[in-house]
């Protein structure tokens, strides 16, 4: 097991009213891609913001390269090096794609100064963004938006990145796409956290995972362990990943 990038122990989120995590404890181990599992509701977008401090953990501890960043505010968290794609992708679709980019890159304040080595690296993992460079982001398809939008958080080097249903609505050919961007990530020793709901993409990239259920993680350890075990999907998720080829 690689050394944990990131920690978090006994995490309570409230939003509002709303009791949503209850004690979350799991860990995300460097260079490595965890995924973070549960039916609808458990509670795993929630995670996602509280690391980011979307919203602000109110019990627990989130630790990141070993120090503390519960209570810090979002950009703060962000130039730490961790990178957040949410489900609702949040490009600027009145925005070209290089623009969208260039508001990405915070080193850059115009596009000369964007790192050409990278930039080629990118175009690279999602050749249509190299293609539709200068359109509004909004007439991109639904595909060419998720690229987009992972190619934003990649567009400086990160440590962590932190991803929600990338698979979400998308063709397979897209999705398939996504998987070796991933990898190739993975190659670049990125450490990447995905929720994810396709259960064939979870186990093509998953090293780690972690369960979660009503608020809390429910199961953690090897991916390829959960994905061997029917009958562990079956009690954990109320599916069986062979079901999902």
């Amino acid at each position: 097991m690689s050394q944990a990038l990131l920690e978090l122990s006994a995490v309570q989120t409230h939003i509002g009213a709303y009791h949503i995590l209850h004690g979350v404890d799991f860990a995300v181990p460097e260079g490595q891609v965890t995924m973070l599992l549960g039916r609808n509701g458990a509670g795993k977008t929630t995670t996602l913001r509280t690391i980011m401090g979307l919203w602000p953990a109110s019990a627990g501890e989130l630790r990141f390269q070993g120090k503390s960043i519960k209570g810090l505010a979002t950009p703060d968290i962000a130039n730490l090096g961790i990178a957040y794609v949410p489900e609702s992708m949040g490009i600027f679709s009145d925005l070209t794609v290089k623009d969208n980019m260039l508001l990405a890159a915070r080193q850059a304040r115009h596009a000369g100064e964007l790192d050409d080595q990278r930039l080629a690296w990118i175009f690279g993992l999602f050749p249509a963004l190299k293609k539709f460079w200068l359109y509004p982001a909004g007439k991109l398809s639904g595909g060419q938006k998720q690229m987009l939008a992972v190619a934003r958080a990649i567009i400086e080097p990160r440590a962590l990145i932190l991803i929600d249903e990338p698979s979400k609505g998308l063709a397979p050919s897209i999705i398939r796409n996504l998987i070796e961007a991933f990898h190739e990530l993975k190659r670049q020793r990125t450490t990447l956290l995905l929720v994810e709901q396709n259960f064939a993409m979870a186990r093509a990239l998953g090293d780690q995972v972690a369960v979660m259920d009503n608020g809390r993680v429910v199961h953690c350890g090897a991916m390829a362990e959960l994905a061997e075990d029917d009958a562990m999907q079956q009690r954990l998720l109320g599916l069986s990943l062979g079901a999902h080829p």
